[in-house]
C-alpha cells in the first residue's frame, strides 16, 4: 500500500524528555520521505556524530539506498537529513548546531527530509546531553 502524505505528514520526535514536532517532506525529498515513512515507527539510539560537528545521527541498517534529492551538507539545526548513499552507511542526521555533514571518507549530502517546526530551543541541550551522557533512544512517528 502506497502512504499519501498530505494528511499525515505531520511527525513527533522525541528523545528522553526532548519533545519536537516536525513535517515530513515529502515534495522536496519524496523518495526519502517514502522510505523514512517504511521505517515508521523508529525508534533507535541516536548518537553524537564523529564528524559532522554539532550534531546526533541514527544508524539505519545496511538495506537502503537512495540517490540525492534536496541534498545538502550543511543542515541548519532542526532540518533532518537521510543519507543512504555509497558513500556512507545508511543514517538519519539530527543537527542540533553548526553542522557539516561529513563521515570518515569526507564530506556527504544528506537529503533533508524532516522539518521540526516550534520551539527548537531544546535542540542545543540535546545535542549537549548526546555528547556528555552518550547514546540515547530516539522515537520518530507519525502524529
Amino acid at each position: 500500500m502506497t502512504r499519501t502524505f498530505a494528511s499525515d505528514s505531520m511527525l513527533t520526535l522525541t528523545v528522553g524528555s526532548f519533545h519536537f514536532n516536525g513535517r515530513l517532506e515529502e515534495e522536496s525529498a519524496p523518495r526519502s520521505a517514502a522510505l523514512l515513512a517504511t521505517l515508521l515507527p523508529l525508534e533507535r539510539d541516536i548518537l553524537h556524530a564523529r564528524w559532522s560537528g554539532e550534531a546526533g545521527w541514527v544508524p539505519l541498517g545496511p538495506d537502503h539506498t537512495l540517490t540525492p534529492e534536496n541534498a545538502t551538507c550543511y543542515p541548519h539545526p532542526g532540518q533532518l537529513l537521510v543519507y543512504a548513499g555509497a558513500d556512507s552507511e545508511p543514517e538519519l542526521l539530527v543537527p542540533y548546531g553548526a553542522c557539516a555533514f561529513a563521515s570518515r571518507a569526507g564530506m556527504l549530502a544528506g537529503n533533508h527530509v524532516v522539518t521540526l517546526e516550534g520551539n527548537l530551543s531544546g535542540l542545543r541541550q540535546l545535542g549537549e546531553a548526546l555528547l556528555w551522557k552518550g547514546a540515547q533512544t530516539l522515537r520518530l512517528a507519525f502524529r
